[in-house]
């Protein structure tokens, strides 16, 4: 693989039945000469369907009858996928602190795990948001032949 990003822009409708569309555009991505374990591609494709799960909601909530947008671009040393809604927007800093996942109380909570998961699940999490929609960037390190980082395991 080139230093060269290699990027594939496409859009979806906002409805759930196509996040398996998603979820298989992950798996084909990471497995483009990446050596990336079969484990930590399958967190990387739940923590793009988190992100993405996130833009239908909000496009459901905004009544928008837009197309999710999204971008997967993979580099010679990254995975990157960038997904785009037109929702109402939200501040990242605000959400509200919930129990750790392990804690007994967590369980009177049904949601609110998707921005944890992309964070555990992903080497790095970009938030944008604005009243006008929000766009998630989730990166993935690929491992090089030389070192042994997060993603190799």
């Amino acid at each position: 693989m080139t230093s060269d990003p290699t990027s594939l822009d496409f859009e979806i409708p906002a409805r759930p039945e196509y996040l398996s569309l998603v979820r298989s555009l992950v798996v084909e991505a990471a497995e483009m000469d990446t050596h990336l374990s079969r484990e930590r591609v399958e967190d990387f494709k739940v923590a793009v369907s988190e992100a993405t799960t996130n833009a239908i909601e909000a496009h459901a909530r905004a009544c928008r009858d837009e197309s999710i947008r999204i971008r997967c671009t993979l580099t010679s040393d990254r995975l990157e996928f960038h997904i785009a809604d037109q929702g109402f927007g939200f501040y990242p800093d605000q959400i509200q602190i919930l129990p750790e996942p392990d804690d007994p109380s967590r369980l009177n909570y049904e949601r609110g795990l998707g921005i944890y998961l992309m964070r555990v699940l992903s080497d790095d999490v970009e938030i944008h948001s604005s009243p006008n929609g929000t766009e998630v960037c989730l990166a993935m390190q690929l491992p090089t032949n030389n070192s042994k980082g997060k993603s190799q395991t």
